[in-house]
């Protein structure tokens, strides 16, 4: 019978809280509390309101959508971290002016770890052992396989004290300028070419554009630390105060009205190069006294920003030791 079976498992054990129990533990009576007054839907965090609220007040404060304040950027006298072991070779193959090695203690060490720590022997270089969080505090994603290079801020010169150094060498100057180069590597390549082929330096705007970073550093293979690289407030009035000192401004663009074969580029020159996508700006393409192109006996459009500036380079070198 029903109730009575005697059989495992037929009957509750006393003391379990299966089934009905007295009383309700005061959940009712916390449930019919009343819980206040409903919050305004642009108190809510959750709402389309709030969010509306949150970007009506930035628009309010001068602080465009989708970018940060000045406390918010990063700090641009920062250093900065070469990461993984492969780069960090290279940056100190390079002569990458380093301040600081940093090897995570517990790993184990390759022939790269121990390169990379012969090579800031020998160049005075400090050596610190660090944990694993502290790389990953310097990385955003964690790669840096336990080593790390730390590079101090790139020190860029002024645009006028430039262009004096490039009048006082002797040699007319030839100075490379860079209007939309937003790649680091570009920047690196272009810095590479100009100390290779005679040139005195290179000039960049401060916004909009690849800065002296560890990449470049990396790319140009140690020529960022022997030259001078200046950062321009306004690009353009910056070319057109060296264009009134007597400078020849020549934009590269491969549909020019002037090819390079006959330019004649042992004069004061400042060759001018834009994007490969975007190409030169339009105020700073108005300024250029000539746009030169490349003549090309393949079926290729276009040239990388950094090997055209390199090929104009070279011809213009080639002049200048012919002259």
């Amino acid at each position: 019978m029903a109730g009575n079976s005697k059989r495992k498992g037929a009957i509750r054990k006393e003391g379990t809280k299966k089934g009905q129990v007295a009383g309700s533990g005061g959940k009712r009576r916390r449930g019919l509390e009343g819980r206040g007054a409903t919050p305004k839907a642009v108190d809510r965090p959750y709402h389309a309101a709030h969010k509306r609220s949150n970007a009506a007040a930035k628009a309010a404060s001068g602080t465009p959508r989708g970018r940060t304040t000045a406390a918010q950027r990063r700090d641009e006298n920062a250093p900065e971290y070469v990461l993984g072991r492969n780069p960090v070779v290279e940056c100190l193959r390079a002569g990458v002016p380093a301040t600081a090695l940093y090897v995570m203690v517990g790993s184990v060490p390759d022939e790269r770890v121990s390169e990379a720590v012969k090579y800031a022997g020998d160049k005075g270089i400090a050596i610190l052992e660090a944990q694993r969080s502290e790389l990953d505090r310097m990385s955003s994603n964690g790669l840096h396989q336990g080593i790390a290079l730390q590079v101090p801020p790139y020190q860029y010169a002024h645009p006028t004290d430039l262009m004096r150094s490039a009048v006082d060498s002797g040699t007319p100057p030839l100075l490379v300028a860079l209007d939309n180069i937003t790649d680091p590597r570009n920047l690196g390549a272009v810095i590479r070419s100009v100390s290779a082929f005679g040139g005195h330096g290179v000039v960049i705007p401060q916004r909009r554009s690849a800065s002296v970073t560890a990449v470049a550093w990396r790319t140009s293979a140690g020529a960022a630390a022997r030259l001078p690289v200046a950062q321009a407030a306004n690009l353009t009035r910056t070319l057109k105060d060296w264009a009134a000192d007597g400078a020849q401004l020549v934009g590269l663009d491969a549909e020019g009205d002037t090819e390079l074969d006959g330019y004649d580029g042992t004069g004061p020159i400042i060759i001018v190069v834009g994007s490969e996508g975007k190409g030169l700006s339009r105020l700073v393409r108005e300024t250029c006294d000539s746009i030169l192109s490349i003549p090309m006996a393949g079926p290729v459009e276009s040239l990388n920003a950094s090997v055209a500036a390199g090929v104009v380079l070279a011809e213009f070198a080639r002049q200048r030791r012919q002259a």
